[in-house]
């Protein structure tokens, strides 16, 4: 029996506070789902299970901190579950010829059967029309399959008894706390569970005070109580990464004309949400390059360079309470630009809403901070380690450049990298970038 553990979100995170069960005792789950709610210095993750299996024993309960590797509970592999729940097949019985003590039964017909599941007196069809019973859909217990008195009363009792609904512990005291009846929620975890997550969007009257009140009633915290606890794990991965890492920087100017022209192109060709933005041209040629020049893409660990299993793009996002996350756009690379513009808009919405997937903030390969929006026009990043380089982009700006001898202006935007001096030198570096830059001159191969 496996042991799901806290897993470590970051080379910034030691522990992190379990706040939410997203399965429950007995509930299959297939590597992938999400199966718990974890919240950690930066930001409230959902935590994805490490294999496939049934739930066996939850551990900790919500709300409890606890350090990277506690077991959080036991899962039973899926082998092992299956072989549980499956008895096994019995060979069939032979046919014995009947004797002439036990003469053979005659077979009755079906429908003679479903004639006799409806089979009742007057004063049972009257009961049953009063309390709401249907005789068809009963199966009598009685000779001949007859419909009796008992097989009514269960029948009313079913009826009167409230199916169970599934949902989290944290979802149950969440609705009694918001007075939300869990009947009329939508449930959104494993196999239709209530999530505490429905009962708040499910919560009457969605004002801004309701807001609030839901915020106080949850123990999740806010992005504005986690800053102070947020600045401190930046300063403190900051501060290594500044200690511990060789740093090199280049940049170069990329005249954007031939890009700019065929975004807006496409865009005025496109719907409107289907249209894209300079910041998905500039990541997918930084993931593109990214695959040329394999040596910038990957870890330093154990004193050697570790190369990534895929281009996964770390995009860098700041949140709205302060601080800063940087989950993956995972095999960004092979993403067609429509498709990477939706998942960059999903993944900056969940990161600032606090419902990131694990997976999505401890495997990025390569990190991408783009501070153009703001107006900045050349950023110098910090490597967030163990990454081992980082890629910057400005804002796209009109600048007097001499082309084919001849004086113009044309948009330009400066591509900087931050790399360790440990896996790379300057020279690949310099590939790099000239990727980047001869990538952006063909957008339509993008």
């Amino acid at each position: 029996m496996g042991e799901f553990t806290m897993p470590s979100l970051g080379a910034d995170m030691d522990e992190g506070t379990l706040q939410e069960w997203l399965v429950q005792p007995g509930d299959p789950v297939r590597k992938g789902d999400p199966v718990a709610v974890v919240e950690t210095a930066k930001s409230t993750i959902e935590v994805e299970c490490f294999e496939s299996g049934t739930v066996r024993r939850l551990l900790v309960e919500p709300g409890t901190t606890v350090p990277v590797g506690t077991a959080l509970a036991l899962i039973e592999a899926s082998d092992k579950a299956v072989g549980k729940r499956l008895p096994r097949p019995q060979a069939p019985k032979r046919a014995t010829p009947p004797t002439q003590s036990e003469p053979a039964p005659v077979p009755v017909p079906a429908a003679a059967h479903e004639r006799g599941h409806t089979e009742a007196g007057p004063l049972l069809r009257h009961l049953a029309e009063r309390i709401g019973v249907d005789l068809e859909t009963l199966h009598g217990s009685g000779p001949g399959g007859r419909v009796t008195r008992s097989d009514v009363d269960r029948a009313a009792g079913a009826a009167a008894r409230p199916p169970r609904i599934r949902a989290t512990p944290l979802a149950r005291r969440l609705a009694a706390e918001l007075d939300v009846d869990l009947a009329t929620v939508t449930g959104t975890g494993s196999n239709g569970a209530v999530r505490a997550a429905d009962v708040r969007k499910a919560t009457p009257g969605a004002a801004p005070a309701a807001t609030t009140a839901t915020r106080v009633a949850t123990p999740l915290r806010p992005a504005e109580g986690r800053a102070p606890t947020m600045r401190q794990a930046i300063a403190a991965l900051m501060t290594r990464a500044n200690r511990d890492i060789p740093h090199y920087y280049l940049s170069t100017t990329v005249d954007m004309a031939a890009a700019m022209d065929w975004l807006h192109e496409h865009n005025r060709r496109s719907p409107v949400g289907e249209r894209l933005l300079p910041a998905a041209l500039l990541l997918k040629a930084a993931a593109r390059a990214a695959r040329e020049v394999p040596e910038l893409n990957g870890f330093w660990a154990e004193d050697r360079f570790v190369p990534g299993e895929g281009i996964h793009l770390g995009v860098a996002v700041s949140l709205r309470g302060g601080g800063l996350v940087a989950p993956a756009l995972h095999h960004a690379d092979a993403l067609e630009l429509p498709r990477l513009m939706a998942g960059l808009k999903d993944l900056v919405a969940r990161a600032r809403t606090g419902r990131l997937r694990g997976s999505e903030v401890s495997d990025p390969t390569i990190t991408v901070t783009n501070l153009g929006d703001q107006g900045v026009e050349t950023v110098f990043g910090v490597i967030y380690p163990p990454q081992v380089a980082l890629v910057g982009f400005g804002r796209v700006v009109d600048r007097p450049c001499a082309v084919d001898g001849l004086l113009g202006v044309r948009p330009v935007v400066t591509a900087t990298l931050s790399a360790d001096h440990r896996a790379t030198d300057g020279a690949v570096g310099g590939r790099y970038l000239t990727a980047v830059d001869r990538l952006l001159q063909h957008p339509e191969k993008l």
